[in-house]
């Protein structure tokens, strides 16, 4: 069907709402690590709340929260379970289901085994298609061990299947230095940073080897390319969401997963893919890549000064998917690689 094409596309089929690095904690404002881009910790509160209120009028059939709830700077402070209970009471008020993230700042605050007991576990919503129709055990495809990375998919309707990755599942952040995990996540980024500083990219020729981001197992792009064929199989529709972008282009340099390009490979070797989905780069991003898939990184709650907002609804049609965004989160159209309608 072509781009100016309305037959069957005139009503979306479903929508829902965006949100990413609300990075909240009761304090006053600041600034980037940088000393140039403001930060505003308590009004981030008040921006959920103007998305909540929106969401609701708006009826979408649930939320995306990307990851980075609430920031760092509340571990110092001996605040992360009060802030984290503030903003969930916030979510709360929302009519849909909300889809959790984990971010390099759930880390700062939480390990993982706290993370898995918590209200940001949203596991408990992931869809058993994969498990009904797959004859292999059930860790292998479309479920995964809580133990070994939080990743999920579900599908809010026929046809149409959501990818939710853990991009810190190779990460020294929230595990236990004892663990094996650990240990490879450390030589790695040792391997390719050499500063004393972890966290800085001075010198380096792949910038994206902080400690604060993060990468993929090869156990979880087994099971995201397995989760891809099903897909394909089933003639679906994928978006995938990870709070770390994966392409150069939707991203600066620092800010990708430490092995995006792995995840590109897989991605780019299924069809069913239209679109990923990220937070982290607070000034945001957008690109379609060479294979048709649109990357899209959604501006920071956290660096929004409180005259504007950054937050969007996405409606999804037959050959695309629009984004109606609000204040500093601008409005794009996305139309599938091959223009064919989904029925």
């Amino acid at each position: 069907m072509a781009k100016g094409a309305t037959t069957a596309t005139s009503e979306p089929l479903f929508s829902f709402g965006v949100i990413a690095d609300i990075q909240y904690a009761d304090l006053e404002d600041g600034y980037d690590f940088q000393k140039i881009r403001r930060r505003y910790y308590k009004h981030s509160l008040c921006h959920l709340q103007n998305a909540v209120e929106d969401w609701n009028g708006t009826q979408v059939q649930f939320v995306l929260q990307l990851g980075d709830i609430i920031d760092g700077f509340n571990a110092q402070h001996k605040m992360s379970e009060s802030a984290l209970e503030r903003v969930m009471e916030e979510f709360k008020k929302l009519r849909v289901p909300v889809h959790h993230i984990w971010g390099n700042h759930e880390f700062y605050n939480f390990n993982r085994d706290y993370l898995a007991q918590s209200v940001l576990n949203t596991k408990n919503l992931q869809d058993h298609t994969l498990l009904s129709n797959s004859n292999r055990d059930q860790s292998s495809i479309g479920d995964t061990p809580a133990e070994n990375y939080y990743a999920y998919q579900f599908c809010p309707m026929s046809k149409f299947r959501f990818i939710l990755l853990d991009a810190y599942d190779l990460s020294i952040l929230g595990r236990d230095t004892s663990t094996k995990k650990y240990q490879d996540s450390l030589h790695l980024l040792q391997e390719k940073n050499k500063n004393e500083n972890l966290n800085s990219p001075i010198d380096l020729v792949e910038r994206q080897f902080v400690q604060f981001n993060g990468g993929f197992s090869q156990d979880q792009l087994d099971w995201l390319d397995e989760v891809l064929t099903y897909a394909d199989s089933n003639q679906e529709r994928v978006v995938i969401v990870g709070h770390l972008p994966i392409h150069p282009n939707s991203s600066n340099d620092i800010c990708l997963a430490w092995n995006y390009k792995d995840a590109l490979t897989v991605i780019h070797s299924h069809k069913s893919v239209v679109c990923f989905l990220a937070g982290h780069l607070h000034r945001g991003g957008y690109c379609l890549d060479s294979h048709g898939v649109h990357h899209l990184t959604l501006e920071g709650i956290i660096e929004t000064p409180p005259e504007s907002q950054a937050f969007g609804s996405i409606y999804v049609y037959n050959d695309r998917m629009v984004l109606k965004g609000r204040g500093r989160v601008p409005d794009r159209e996305m139309y599938y690689r091959d223009n064919c309608t989904l029925f």
